[in-house]
């Protein structure tokens, strides 16, 4: 242990583990981070080596008797009917069945829709209502015929602290200086500060202040694979990450029907991931976004007041040099259309994701750091019980190019700062001027590229500043674009007399006084429709979402393909055979594929001449349509993918086996798989 460790372990006993521990066990399963911190932090709270290997085989042993994976849900429903009753860890849903006048438990990996469950469990845990919840879960078999259900919750602990005392918190970090403070928070979420700048870690800071500061929006956009998503998703239990295909009134704002507010009531944080792709059906939600990013309030039938912070995280695919040297772009391209001015105006920092190093194992810290839950706790507390905002404002002083908008932008990335790196008191004036500069530098980001967009005037006002405590004015510059006149001084726009379109001011030659015939107008020729090439994705479809037939998923990238190789051990049953053959049909509609080839796995349970007898139906089938199917049996395979001789793969964590069993089949969704309810999985688009 180094002296950070050795500090950390004094003053954190039981609060911190080796990060290294979570790496050996992280790429062995997609359980996530929080949910293996419990198991070490319960197994391995100890620096003693032997006690360590102990420890790591109970934890290996706990996930292997007790997390449920996907394709056992089967024997796992098995295991609880001979024995009663089992602990499982999953991820909890309940729901609500309005016609049945009562709610219903479902587990994520179990494939169980009707569980029974007491009301204190979803009372006690509102978020099991809005999204579910990892927890230690005790389930009970229900063996009274006249029941309507076959499993029943005995106990539900979630996996998070039950208790947290901040006055331990702070008086903790009174014993460390910042630096080593900010750095015992980028090893706590598994990253090695010596191998970061300053300027990286505090992009890495920037990226945790929507955990701490309510109402706090923010974008980043940036190179596939920097971690943008991850803590979201697996940081904090606190945040949700929602597709694009969420992005409705009801899921995120309010639901008339059921009169609940949306996730926003719910989280401390709802991140967008791959912004770029966002679907927004109806016109209303941006505008209630637009009123919620302002103030955390709206009105929708219901006047509702909400502290969740917005993320909105995605992929830039430009070179960022040329787009800040262009007069015809910004760096909010990627953003829909429906993302507009308004909306970018809210955000308080654009963090420069084209800076942060890409995931790789150099980056990875084999020190000490924070149980991810207990830091995630002290973020959750700071986000619902400190507000640093009249103490920022009391201390900063800025420049007269600031308005409103940038002004609490700013002092809220800063109040963010202070809750994650001094939550016991006040920085050095140093410090604090370090974190005014980053916040303006944020801001002025956002300003720069809006000014770029509007025609006119509004947002010129890009010289942002502040001012020493020695009363020094300091300019802030976004070190991307300092130089760039195209960003500095954009092309202003005027309109046209003659047909009213937006044209570029241009210094042209005067003209003769002798010239009498009119210069003509020249008439723009629209240029011809080309289909866009398909890009790479990598997106995730969470549990309950609709939206992803597999039209949606793989159509896009048959264009010219003629033969494909799908991999999926599991297409055995009927239903999944099912589900293959739905894929056959998306396929079929592309017209140019010639050959499928379906290699999957089988097992002394599987009913091998059942299914035999039905892919040699959809063989004879697909061979009248002149495509050829060419079916191959390997019981060891484990991986699911989609090859296409185009160069395109596709790979589905949870193979074509990815959505739910329809509650009935005379509900929406039971023929229809654009609108079927789905499970959780992870899609990966790219190319060979």
């Amino acid at each position: 242990m180094d002296a950070l460790d050795q500090k950390l372990n004094a003053a954190f006993d039981g609060k911190v583990l080796r990060k290294d521990l979570l790496h050996r066990i992280k790429k062995g399963t997609n359980v996530p981070t929080f949910v293996l911190e419990f198991l070490l932090a319960r197994y391995c709270a100890s620096s003693d080596q032997a006690e360590l290997d102990a420890g790591m085989e109970a934890v290996l042993s706990t996930l292997q008797e007790n997390y449920v994976r996907p394709d056992e849900a089967n024997a796992a429903q098995s295991r609880v009917a001979t024995k009663g009753k089992h602990k499982f860890i999953d991820k909890v849903h309940v729901r609500y069945v309005e016609k049945e006048k009562r709610h219903w438990a479902s587990l994520e990996n179990f494939n169980s829709q009707r569980i029974a469950i007491s009301e204190k469990f979803y009372r006690d845990n509102d978020r099991l209502l809005e999204g579910g919840i990892w927890a230690e879960v005790t389930l009970a078999h229900n063996d009274i015929e006249d029941d309507d259900y076959a499993f029943s919750i005995e106990d539900l602990r979630p996996i998070q602290l039950t208790r947290f005392d901040f006055t331990r918190y702070t008086e903790g970090r009174a014993g460390f200086t910042r630096d080593e403070w900010l750095a015992a928070v980028l090893r706590s979420v598994g990253l090695e500060p010596t191998k970061l700048s300053k300027r990286v870690q505090l992009h890495f800071i920037a990226r945790l202040a929507a955990l701490v500061e309510p109402n706090y929006n923010y974008i980043e956009l940036g190179p596939r694979g920097t971690g943008k998503s991850y803590f979201f998703s697996e940081f904090s239990p606190y945040a949700t990450l929602i597709s694009g295909g969420q992005a409705t009134k009801a899921t995120l704002f309010y639901n008339n029907a059921r009169r609940k507010v949306g996730l926003v009531g719910y989280w401390d944080t709802v991140a967008f991931d791959e912004v770029g792709g966002i679907k927004v059906r109806d016109p209303d939600t941006i505008q209630i976004m637009k009123d919620f990013m302002a103030n955390g309030r709206f009105s929708r039938g219901a006047e509702v007041i909400a502290d969740a912070s917005l993320s909105f995280v995605g992929n830039i695919d430009v070179s960022v040099q040329q787009v800040v040297n262009s007069n015809e772009h910004d760096l909010f391209q990627p953003l829909p259309p429906e993302l507009d001015l308004a909306v970018m105006d809210r955000f308080a920092a654009y963090i420069p994701g084209w800076e942060m190093p890409k995931n790789s194992s150099e980056f990875l810290t084999a020190s000490y750091g924070f149980i991810t839950d207990y830091l995630a706790e002290a973020f959750h507390y700071q986000f619902k019980h400190t507000n640093r905002y009249e103490e920022v404002s009391k201390r900063i002083k800025l420049g007269k190019a600031i308005e409103g908008r940038d002004e609490k932008g700013i002092k809220k990335t800063v109040c963010a700062f202070l809750k994650i790196l001094h939550p016991n008191g006040a920085p050095t004036d140093e410090e604090f001027e370090e974190y005014v500069s980053y916040a303006v530098e944020c801001r002025r980001r956002v300003k720069e590229q809006m000014n770029k967009r509007k025609p006119d005037d509004e947002f010129a006002r890009i010289g942002l500043s502040y001012f020493k405590a020695g009363g020094e004015e300091v300019v802030v510059w976004c070190p991307e674009s300092k130089d760039a006149i195209a960003t500095q001084e954009p092309a202003r726009r005027r309109l046209s007399a003659g047909n009213s379109q937006a044209v570029a001011l241009a210094t042209s030659a005067p003209v003769s006084a002798t010239a009498t015939a009119p210069v003509p107008t020249p008439v723009a020729v629209p240029p011809p429709v080309i289909d866009p090439e398909p890009k790479e994705q990598h997106f995730t479809i969470l549990y309950g979402d609709t939206g992803y037939s597999y039209e949606f998923i793989i159509g896009p990238y048959l264009k010219g393909a003629k033969s494909l190789v799908i991999e999926d051990p599991y297409i055995r049953l009927q239903h999944q055979i099912q589900n293959f053959v739905r894929f056959c049909e998306t396929v079929l509609r592309a017209g140019t594929v010639k050959k499928i080839t379906l290699i999957t796995g089988h097992d002394d349970k599987t009913p091998l001449a059942e299914m035999a007898e039905k892919l040699e139906e959809l063989k004879q089938s697909l061979l009248e349509l002149d495509v050829e199917l060419d079916v191959k049996l390997n019981p060891n395979i484990h991986d699911r993918e989609i090859r296409l001789d185009n160069g395109w793969i596709i790979k589905i964590g949870r193979g074509l086996d990815f959505y739910q069993k329809p509650g009935g089949w005379f509900e929406v969704g039971a023929n229809d798989l654009h609108l079927r309810k789905c499970l959780e999985t992870k899609v990966d688009i790219f190319r060979a």
